[in-house]
């Protein structure tokens, strides 16, 4: 079998496969179980990590599901696409290394951190979200898009609440669900209204034929309603600080790639789809209303919190403003081709490379924080006080994923910001000035957290108190280093996956043109 062939769909059917056979091989001994699990998202990560050097290297890879030979995107003499096929750019394939490498990371941090006797259920969902991140990324067609965000969403909402023995996270999984049902409508909507003009539901047959008619329209309002919901941007981030508050550390972690990926739904129905509206620029400019609403409101927000995970879950909706500052501003001049070559590319590589550290210096300090509630406890960060004596590498990774947020050199932050600040500013300053308060916000915010929980003098409660597990500490230092070579290393990441993923966005026709 011709493996680089077959990736596309095997990296969404070794997480499936590895979720249902996960409840059959726990009875073997949690072992056995335990390896299966690791190996079948190791499989995965090499599957999406060669399916990455081939792409960049050759080209979009599409894939049909049913075709005697994968190859082959048109059955018909007319040219329409009739089979499920997966389309994977330059863009998608980031997208899907970035949520694999994060679920990896987030399982091997659970094999001590979930408690033994929920573990086959734990790992069973985990399996199914990571499956329908990259299928949610690969697919070629919306209702393909619409089935795996349902997938996502409800595998999801049950790891929010895997632990619902409080009323805060059944509250917490029932606004996630409710969020997701609405979102999830009105995507079908959307769909509904385009398949009814135009028979079609391949993205790039759609991008090929699209009128921008009234209806084509309203489902760009319904799809970008939704998917903006769905990634926490603000005022639709109602969900984000209770979701990411209350779900299990490890899996907060993970909810991060997960509303990324619904980011990347976002983006690519504006850029493939309707990047040649006459009226784009409307669009463009509510993606960065959107951003800079989540980026000084989560900020603001995150400075009044007492509560880690929340405050946390606040950084989380101003970070991902950043992402829709920067591709936004690109989408803005992507029919200028001047404006778009001279600053447009680089912010969009700016906001592209933020959603990677972001996923990677967010899964750290949701991992800190869960190592800390592991060991005291407690959330509170008033109940807190001189951990750095008691977990010292717990304390490190925590400083490194906070200065990362916060945007200080050398750390993997400081790179993506400053793409966006500088490329940002030649749009609008008023934009990058925003950004860069925000950025100063957020470091006082973390200096109050790194203050309260860890300096201060040894407490007589915490005597017993230890250094978390080694699968624990062996998850955050990957993440640690991650954070630290991206920030000193950034061309290497730029030049090689950031920049292919952002033409692979702005070049529509060679989207199209890759599947049909």
């Amino acid at each position: 079998m011709n493996l680089i062939l077959h990736a596309p769909i095997l990296a969404i059917a070794i997480p499936l496969l590895g979720a249902l056979a996960t409840p059959l091989l726990s009875k073997l001994g949690k072992t056995i179980r335990n390896l299966w699990i690791i190996l079948s998202l190791l499989f995965t990560e090499f599957l999406v990590l060669i399916l990455t050097y081939d792409v960049i290297s050759n080209g979009i890879r599409a894939y049909t599901l049913g075709a005697k030979f994968p190859t082959d995107t048109i059955p018909t003499a007319n040219f329409i696409p009739v089979r499920i096929i997966l389309g994977v750019d330059a863009f998608s394939v980031f997208m899907a290394l970035t949520s694999v490498t994060i679920v990896l990371i987030a399982s091997i941090y659970s094999l001590k951190f979930i408690k033994e006797r929920t573990k086959s259920k734990y790992y069973t969902l985990l399996l199914l979200l990571t499956a329908a991140m990259v299928g949610l990324v690969f697919t070629g067609d919306l209702f393909s898009m619409f089935v795996f965000l349902e997938l996502l969403s409800i595998s999801s909402g049950v790891l929010v609440a895997f632990y619902f023995h409080k009323g805060e996270v059944v509250e917490a999984a029932f606004k996630y669900i409710v969020i997701s049902a609405i979102g999830g409508l009105m995507v079908l909507l959307a769909i509904g209204l385009l398949y009814g003009h135009y028979d079609l539901l391949n993205i790039a047959a759609l991008a090929n034929t699209l009128t921008f008619s009234f209806s084509d329209k309203v489902a760009l309002v319904l799809l970008i309603s939704a998917f903006a919901m769905k990634c926490g941007a603000v005022p639709l981030h109602m969900w984000v600080p209770d979701a990411y508050g209350e779900a299990p550390a490890s899996i907060s972690a993970v909810l991060v790639v997960a509303s990324q990926a619904s980011l990347y739904a976002l983006f690519r129905i504006s850029f493939t789809l309707f990047s040649a509206l006459p009226t784009i620029e409307i669009v463009a400019w509510s993606i960065i209303i959107l951003g800079v609403l989540s980026m000084f409101i989560g900020v603001v927000m995150a400075i009044l919190q007492s509560d880690i995970k929340r405050l946390m879950a606040y950084h989380a909706i101003s970070q991902t403003g950043y992402m829709l500052l920067g591709i936004g501003v690109g989408l803005a001049v992507i029919g200028n081709t001047n404006a778009l070559n001279s600053f447009g590319v680089t912010a969009m590589e700016g906001g592209i490379f933020h959603i990677i550290n972001h996923a990677i210096y967010k899964g750290l300090l949701f991992l800190t924080a869960g190592a800390i509630i592991y060991r005291v406890g407690t959330k509170d960060l008033n109940k807190m006080s001189g951990l750095a004596h008691k977990m010292p590498f717990t304390t490190i990774f925590f400083l490194i994923g906070a200065l990362a947020i916060a945007g200080l050199p050398p750390f993997n932050g400081f790179v993506s910001k400053l793409m966006i600040y500088e490329s940002v500013f030649r749009f609008n300053p008023l934009l990058s000035i925003i950004a860069m308060l925000v950025s100063i916000l957020t470091l006082a915010s973390f200096v109050k957290v790194f203050y309260s929980a860890f300096m201060g003098p040894k407490s007589k409660e915490y005597n017993k108190i230890r250094e978390v597990p080694k699968t624990m500490i062996i998850a955050m230092l990957v993440l640690a280093l991650l954070t630290l070579l991206l920030g000193l290393f950034p061309n290497i990441v730029v030049d090689n996956i950031i920049n292919p993923a952002a033409h692979a966005l702005i070049d529509q026709l060679k989207y199209v043109g890759g599947i049909l």
